[in-house]
């Protein structure tokens, strides 16, 4: 069992060209893989990023083409992948999945969350968004996932919300919470950093936070800032700019001496 965990973090800009996304996805990959990291983690929304129509006519299943692309790189660059979200087969024609897959380093599928917040907000009386209007909700569950003797939990965005979430994924072990986003860019300078460092003192753990950044079609614009938060609550990765990766070394000692330090996860009385 590895005491650290080296990591790279995708900060992207997605559009409706699936075939330019999964391009840079692979590029990343290879990538990530030179810089010595074990694990690459991608925002919500990787593989496809346009309008609602496009996407609810090419849904795929968590082995059709696409992802077999991506777990394929992962065998070949001996790397783990943890695609954001991509848009699912749904239980109707009428609706996808909004679901993270994790890959290890050969390819295999180890584990999947359908995201279970949906993004029915108003930002402002001209920006208003239904994602449960073309997507169902998964199945309340927290997903911890093992890799590489690491314990893993999956969020997807808007989950980042809903701190109960967060509890149960570190009261089922979880030592590293993901949180693979495309955050509208009012929200995330509001709240982007506030609610991501809020998640790792809560809970101890560190926040993996891949983001969608910019314009990907029409008026549709990302925050960015993905973000890898320490358990202490510092932030010690950042991606400024555009498109990229952001590296960083996860350590369990970190972890353990947080939590010894304030056993805050051993206090509650809920």
């Amino acid at each position: 069992m590895s005491g650290s965990l080296r990591i790279a973090v995708a900060q992207q800009t997605s559009t409706p060209d699936t075939e330019a996304n999964l391009q840079w996805m692979e590029a990343r990959i290879a990538e990530a893989a030179a810089g010595g990291a074990r694990l690459v983690a991608f925002p919500e929304n990787a593989p496809f990023m346009g309008p609602e129509a496009a996407r609810l006519a090419a849904p795929e299943r968590a082995d059709g083409p696409s992802m077999r692309r991506i777990a394929e790189a992962a065998r070949k660059q001996g790397i783990g992948v943890l695609v954001g979200s991509f848009a699912e087969t749904g239980p109707d024609v009428g609706h996808t999945y909004n679901t993270s897959l994790l890959f290890d380093a050969g390819g295999s599928l180890i584990g999947s969350y359908r995201k279970m917040h949906l993004f029915d907000v108003t930002v402002s009386a001209d920006t208003i968004y239904r994602e449960s209007a073309s997507v169902a909700a998964g199945e309340p569950e927290a997903v911890v996932v093992e890799f590489e003797g690491w314990r893993l939990g999956l969020s997807i965005c808007y989950d980042l919300r809903f701190p109960e979430l967060y509890r149960a994924l570190s009261a089922a072990g979880a030592e590293v919470l993901f949180v693979p986003a495309a955050f509208t860019v009012r929200t995330g300078m509001a709240h982007w950093h506030l609610l991501l460092r809020a998640r790792a003192v809560e809970n101890l753990a560190y926040v993996v936070a891949p983001a969608q950044v910019g314009n990907h079609f029409g008026a549709r614009e990302t925050y960015g800032h993905a973000l890898v938060v320490a358990p202490w609550g510092e932030v010690i990765a950042e991606a400024e700019g555009g498109a990229g990766l952001i590296f960083a070394e996860l350590k369990r000692e970190r972890v353990a001496a947080v939590r010894a330090q304030i056993p805050a996860l051993e206090h509650r009385r809920l």
